[in-house]
């Protein structure tokens, strides 16, 4: 039996070293190596070595093991502090959890297979059971937390204190209530053993119920900065609408005036004044040029849009080929949001680039579907998480039930919009609402 207890011991290390690191992988989103794996079974193998050795208390040894998985999270994988210390906890904290369930289980159910062979089978059922329950822990941990989906690290902190009390209870019970198989348990023992079964689920309720609470939390602050950033850029937009109304204006203004500016040139010429005629005339060319749009795609708030960010942009090489359908099922306002947001990312992916920078804008219509298209260098490697502009274009494209497709491949970048364009915008208002 000897024998087969280190061999179970040595399992059971081996088992939880590798779910782990698998745990701490997935929570912080970095990617194992092979020898991320020998390196840390052996370290915890030192460490339990060294546990038997000198005779140190369970909470001292699992206490050790918490740095230790830290700091091969922090150093070998590169992730973050406060979440390397949130994967040690919560990685040993489930593991010291599902060890006491199981334990309590055992010592309520095995005592009457002592000096059986079947005692071995039972002991090897219970070392699987307790890694299943492992593993479905840290699925479910991994799949509750917020950051699943956009990589992001929402304020890891919030949940490593909850974390490390739950941590720190559960250390005591499991080693001042521990408990060996019995021959025979007496009334009371069982009764101990239940009572330590309800609070290692009590315990893991209470996990899952914190986890809970602090996704939800985080979205809450997510969306108060998603609320304060799209408020920031309707207030942007409504400048640019207005801009380009009033340059529209001030164009008609001239337009209007321009029989008044041809009597006097007429005149200036009739009397023979050519190099008065000549500067009056230079003076009306400047003014022309004042207000013409340096892009002329159809609709006001894309040119005037255009004129403004790819003229804060001079640097950057820009190819416009676009021009949008008249009548237009498009709004202005939308318009808006799509063309500001995408020339937002262009340029900054443009400036960020190693690459000699170009930025192309294109659209086509076909059918009752109009493609726009935006191409621009950007740097090499993988893009970062898609961010609030990319979430508005995606808006904008569903509500004109189109679709948004983003490709990225040696240094260029490709945003692709799809718009159906045959709806009125009274028919896709009232399909909103």
């Amino acid at each position: 039996m000897e024998h087969f207890s280190l061999w179970l011991d040595g399992l059971n290390l081996a088992g939880q070293g590798v779910l782990h690191l698998l745990f701490a992988s997935r929570l912080t989103g970095k990617r194992l190596r092979a020898w991320h794996f020998p390196a840390y079974l052996s370290l915890l193998g030192v460490l339990w070595l060294a546990s038997s050795r000198l005779a140190l208390s369970g909470i001292l040894s699992v206490g050790l093991g918490v740095p230790l998985l830290y700091a091969v999270s922090r150093f070998a994988l590169g992730a973050p502090g406060p979440l390397s210390w949130l994967a040690a906890v919560l990685a040993f904290y489930i593991s010291q959890l599902s060890f006491g369930i199981l334990n309590a289980i055992e010592a309520a159910l095995f005592p009457a297979f002592i000096g059986t062979p079947l005692l071995y089978g039972l002991l090897l059922a219970a070392q699987a059971l307790f890694f299943l329950l492992c593993g479905l822990c840290y699925w479910a941990v991994g799949k509750l937390l917020p950051w699943e989906g956009d990589g992001q690290r929402p304020f890891p902190g919030l949940l490593l204190f909850p974390s490390l009390f739950f941590f720190a209870a559960e250390l005591y019970i499991l080693h001042t209530a521990y408990a060996s198989l019995s021959p025979s348990p007496s009334p009371a023992e069982a009764g101990k053993q239940g009572t330590l079964l309800l609070l290692q689920s009590l315990g893991l309720a209470a996990l899952f119920c914190t986890l809970y609470a602090y996704c939800h939390l985080c979205r809450g602050f997510q969306a108060q900065g998603t609320l304060q950033s799209l408020a920031q850029a309707v207030q942007a937009q409504r400048s640019y609408i207005a801009g380009a109304q009033a340059r529209y204006e001030q164009t008609r203004a001239f337009r209007h005036d321009v029989k008044n500016h041809l009597s006097v040139l007429d005149g200036l010429l009739g009397g023979g004044k050519l190099e008065e005629g000549r500067a009056y005339l230079k003076k009306l060319e400047a003014a022309s040029e004042a207000l013409s749009f340096p892009y002329q795609t159809g609709n006001p708030v894309v040119d005037i849009l255009l004129a403004e960010k790819l003229g804060l942009a001079r640097e950057i090489p820009a190819e416009v080929s676009l021009l949008l359908p008249e009548p237009c099922a498009i709004d202005d306002f939308d318009l808006c949001v799509l063309f500001a947001n995408a020339l937002d990312n262009a340029i900054r992916a443009c400036q960020s680039s190693g690459e000699p920078p170009f930025l192309r804008i294109s659209g086509r219509r076909q059918g009752t579907f109009y493609m726009l298209a935006f191409e621009n260098s950007c740097p090499a490697g993988p893009l970062p998480p898609a961010g609030t502009g990319l979430s508005n274009i995606r808006s904008v494209a569903e509500k004109y039930h189109g679709a948004v497709l983003t490709e990225q491949a040696e240094g260029r970048f490709s945003l692709n919009v799809l718009l159906d364009i045959s709806l009125p915008p009274e028919s896709i208002s009232s399909q909103k609402h």
